[in-house]
């Protein structure tokens, strides 16, 4: 029989019995004991949260910037990317998952624990992972903390410096959420993954996609330019923070006394993963979609760029294109700049065994984006360039996540089989193909 895993406090998501949290953490156990009330799919509900929670970092504007100028660049030629990027997401989210159910441990703290020194010290390579971890993270706010601020300019006519201000004041109230617990949190985020789906369903509507969509889904490249959105495209949805993550949310939110217990949690656990990511890569499609709808070949000038897209889907579509377009970017901005910050805390004190106050980290994390706006560089530049470079930092989440998922003695009953391992392999190599060609394309030039 396994041991029970134990919530942590200490994590971000607060994984604690408290509040909101109790009703929800005996259900759940009573549908793992088979002794639970809940019949039919209300049986599911108790393990929702996790995968939605890991699905906003799949649709924040990192992907309105990338999807919005693949559509207008290119049509509908990228959409097979963004199909390809969201299958990727669904297995390597789901390992993530169930590392944290099988270990009680996130990703970060079995690499310090596997691949550190065996006195127990942080070796030259925990303190690697480290700093590659927090430079991705800085990429990731950056483009996060960025478009809530441009969407509040654009829906409000704030100055963007302003918008950031204020963005900055309502991320620290949803991050107040989790001194309620885990779940009031979850809620509130599945509130704005629900938001912007509604929103980009509009757009979808609105915008009238022609048959020839379906013909982006074979797989071609247009150029160099191309290669570039698409190593960008599966930046903004193979996200490394999440990964990480993922693992956290996991490890001690409901707890499990045997072997069967953890199947039956990481087979729930599954749904959870399979229904969010399901849901973002609709989202992501659709934005690609309504981009190469409305923009494509209209020859407008920088259509690709957020603030002209914007300005131009009114005159083109109604006003009612506009008003959704922002919202959905705002909804995107503040759900996963609080995510983003979530994912900081995981990396520091996994890698590290060393935390700071989520608030403090919050005010760090913002300078980056409040740099960008003093210096007045063009945000949807900054938004695709942060994009890569999370593509490059993929394999580093990647890459350990596949070999600790595959050793029985670490993940026992839920160790992967050999077919998602193979799969799972072939993703990475894709991957770190795609960034190698862009390298030397970018070197080449």
């Amino acid at each position: 029989m396994s041991d029970p895993q134990t919530p942590n406090p200490n994590t971000p998501a607060e994984n604690s019995n408290q509040g909101a949290d109790q009703g929800l953490i005996m259900q759940a156990q009573g549908v793992l004991s088979g002794k639970g009330t809940l019949r039919g799919w209300r049986r599911i509900l108790p393990f929702f949260g996790p995968g939605f929670i890991a699905s906003v970092a799949y649709m924040d504007p990192g992907n309105f910037a990338t999807n919005i100028q693949g559509g207008a660049q290119f049509g509908y030629a990228l959409l097979w990317v963004v199909l390809l990027a969201s299958l990727m997401a669904m297995l390597i989210q789901n390992l993530s998952a169930k590392l944290g159910i099988a270990t009680g441990r996130n990703l970060p703290e079995v690499i310090r624990d596997e691949w550190g020194r065996k006195d127990g010290k942080n070796g030259p390579l925990v303190w690697f992972y480290w700093i590659q971890a927090e430079l991705v993270a800085m990429a990731t706010d950056l483009a996060e903390f960025l478009g809530a601020a441009l969407a509040l300019h654009l829906l409000t006519g704030l100055p963007i410096l302003a918008g950031a201000v204020v963005t900055a004041i309502i991320t620290f109230g949803l991050l107040g959420l989790q001194k309620r617990g885990f779940r009031p949190l979850e809620v509130a985020i599945t509130l704005f993954v629900g938001i912007i789906g509604l929103a980009y369903l509009v757009q979808f509507i609105i915008s009238k996609p022609t048959l020839a969509l379906f013909g982006g889904f074979v797989p071609s490249f247009q150029g160099q330019e191309s290669v570039y959105l698409a190593v960008g495209i599966i930046g903004a949805t193979v996200m490394p923070h999440v990964i990480y993550l993922h693992s956290d949310l996991t490890k001690g939110r409901i707890s499990t006394s045997s072997d069967q217990q953890k199947r039956t949690l990481a087979r729930l656990t599954l749904v959870d993963v399979l229904v969010a990511m399901g849901i973002a890569a609709l989202i992501n499609m659709a934005m690609l979609a309504s981009s190469a709808a409305a923009l494509y070949g209209k020859n407008i000038a920088d259509a690709g760029d957020l603030t002209q897209a914007y300005q131009t889907l009114t005159p083109l579509l109604g006003p009612l294109a506009g008003v959704t377009f922002g919202v959905a970017l705002l909804a995107a901005g503040l759900s996963s700049s609080v995510v983003g910050t979530m994912a900081g805390q995981v990396v520091m004190q996994g890698f590290v065994r060393f935390s700071i106050s989520i608030w403090l980290r919050r005010v760090l994390t913002m300078l980056p984006a409040f740099a960008v706006i003093l210096m007045g560089l063009d945000a949807t530049r900054v938004l695709v360039l942060s994009q890569v470079v999370l593509s490059f930092g993929i394999p580093f989440a990647v890459v350990p996540l596949l070999v600790f998922s595959a050793r029985r003695d670490l993940m026992g009953v839920l160790v992967s089989a050999r077919w998602v391992m193979v799969l799972g392999w072939l993703i990475a190599a894709v991957i770190i193909g795609l960034n190698m060609y862009l390298l030397w394309g970018l070197l080449g030039s």
